[in-house]
C-alpha cells in the first residue's frame, strides 16, 4: 500500500503538466496555447515522525507537514509526552 497520511488520509493524486506556447494576450500577443500534457503525479508532504496516539503509545507514522503545522498530532518527545499525560490527568 502506498504512503497515506495517518490524519487526513492524504495520499498521491494524478493530475497533468501543461505546455503552453505563445504570448498571452495581455502581453499584447495574439494567445497562448496548450501544445502538450503529460499526465503526473501530485504527492503530498508527507513526514515520517514519532507520535503519541490515544492510548498513549509511541508509534512512527507518516503526516502530512500541513498536519503537524495545525498541531493535529503530538510529536513524542520527553516534554511532549509529560504533557501529554499531564493533560489527562
Amino acid at each position: 500500500m502506498g504512503k497515506r497520511c495517518v490524519v487526513s488520509g492524504a495520499g498521491p493524486t494524478s493530475g497533468r503538466k501543461y505546455k503552453r506556447r505563445g504570448m498571452v494576450r495581455r502581453k499584447g500577443g495574439a494567445g497562448s496555447k496548450i501544445v502538450g500534457k503529460t499526465l503526473r503525479v501530485i504527492r503530498p508532504n508527507l513526514q515520517r515522525v514519532k507520535a503519541v496516539d490515544e492510548k498513549g503509545t509511541v508509534k512512527y507514522v507518516w503526516v502530512t507537514a500541513r498536519m503537524i503545522r495545525a498541531g493535529k498530532i503530538t510529536k513524542a518527545g520527553k516534554a511532549s509526552v509529560q504533557r501529554a499525560n499531564a493533560a489527562k490527568n
